[in-house]
């Protein structure tokens, strides 16, 4: 049977059994997700709602700092689908934890943050494996067109996630969306146990392998900083989501601002995924064709400071599910414009570690501008903290569109250029 070109990545069994692992357990992640903010606004009081959902994003970016360079070394050095295993059971034990205290009766929200904690340590050795896994399990020709996929499978997991969870929390109570997560991540480690000839770690390329080691950490480090445009995306990354996230306030507006309850609060939380699922359907057949890849990103990331700014200013329900959505289409765009041009820029025994060290810039960017958003809300409430958030985005990405043009002027032929001049 004949694949079309916009799904051959789904082609190859091993990349299919993951893709579709992937979905069933994203979408109850991104269902825990919305879950735990809104659990934190139900056990805070008003006043302190902003700081107190803020501070979940703290929470979840210590552990990234503190574990990603290691989380990094070991995905280049280990196997990568085992180190998957044992990531995708730890979080299934975290998860029956949150499980466990919330039909219990939690009444202090402390546990929470630490919960959150330990998901993102998690996390941490969890996501360099998988995004360095992915590239082996598909030719290279084949690979912009995994990363579409994936990026598809994730903003269909958002819509379903968050979505999901103002339903399971308005008819059955929180305690039950985090048992749907515990239940989904079952399908990830059944899909890694089924993957057959699966390379069980990266071929030999250069320099010889350090393994688990502070000069393997050094080298990775060497590489990100010594490749301007890896180094200039993942520093976008972070300066442009610093700003411009306001997620951790979508209770504040659901129940304070719109005034529309969970399942209202459930739609909110998905529409930057509803836009983002759109886009990426576009993005599957056209990605490999954008020429102008560095100039698509930047104006990319400046709408999304357009639509941050009009959110903030939105007293209607669908206005703002418009612009939500609107944040999630340009997010799509730059998200798998920057991963191409990363995965096509690093050389396979490197990118757990370049994943690691991006890891901290686009979690930490979100996750601390989670906490400055809810630090602004606290002082000058949550409107004027997403309006002047997107105001950020937009003077960053004019910042970054003047003081680095190896990022304004990258092309599609561009891609693959540097990936072999590692250790100069």
């Amino acid at each position: 049977m004949t694949v079309p070109r916009s799904l051959v990545a789904l082609s190859h069994r091993n990349f299919r059994l993951l893709w579709l692992g992937l979905l069933a357990s994203f979408s109850g992640s991104f269902m825990q997700n919305a879950a735990v903010l809104w659990h934190v606004s139900l056990l805070v009081p008003q006043s302190d709602r902003g700081l107190a959902l803020g501070l979940v994003g703290l929470s979840k970016i210590a552990p990234v700092v503190v574990f990603s360079i290691v989380a990094g070394v070991l995905a280049d050095a280990r196997d990568r689908r085992r180190l998957m295993v044992v990531t995708q059971v730890a979080a299934v034990v975290v998860t029956l934890g949150l499980v466990l205290l919330t039909f219990r009766g939690l009444t202090a929200v402390w546990p929470l943050y630490v919960l959150s904690a330990l998901s993102s340590a998690v996390g941490a050795f969890d996501l360099p494996a998988r995004q360095a896994l992915v590239p082996t399990l598909v030719p290279r020709d084949h690979l912009p067109n995994a990363i579409s996929l994936n990026s598809i499978m994730v903003q269909a997991a958002s819509v379903i996630g968050p979505a999901g969870a103002g339903l399971v929390i308005a008819a059955w109570g929180v305690g039950w969306a985090y048992l749907v997560n515990a239940l989904s991540l079952g399908f990830v480690v059944a899909a890694l146990l089924l993957m057959r000839d699966v390379p069980a770690g990266p071929p030999a390329e250069g320099p010889a392998e350090p393994g688990v080691s502070w000069a393997a950490a050094v080298e990775g480090l060497r590489f990100v900083f010594r490749q301007p445009v890896v180094r200039s995306t993942m520093l976008l990354d972070f300066v442009v989501t610093f700003f411009a996230s306001a997620t951790a306030l979508l209770p504040i507006f659901a129940q304070d601002v719109l005034q529309v309850g969970p399942r209202g609060y459930g739609w909110l939380f998905a529409a930057p995924a509803v836009g983002a699922f759109l886009t990426s359907a576009m993005l599957v057949p056209l990605t490999e064709r954008i020429e102008r890849r560095g100039l698509t990103l930047l104006w990319a990331v400046a709408g999304h400071g357009v639509a941050t700014v009009v959110f903030g200013l939105s007293r209607s329900f669908w206005l703002t599910f418009a612009c939500l959505a609107m944040t999630g289409a340009t997010d799509m765009v730059s998200t798998v414009i920057r991963n191409i041009i990363r995965q096509l820029e690093t050389p396979d025994r490197l990118r757990g570690r370049m994943t690691s060290i991006s890891m901290v810039f686009f979690q930490g960017g979100p996750q601390l501008g989670e906490l400055e958003a809810g630090i602004v809300a606290h002082w000058a409430g949550a409107p004027f903290s997403v309006v002047s958030g997107g105001l950020g985005c937009l003077v960053a990405t004019v910042w970054v569109w003047m003081a680095t043009p190896v990022v304004r002027e990258y092309r599609r032929h561009s891609g693959g250029a540097h990936a072999t001049a590692v250790g100069r």
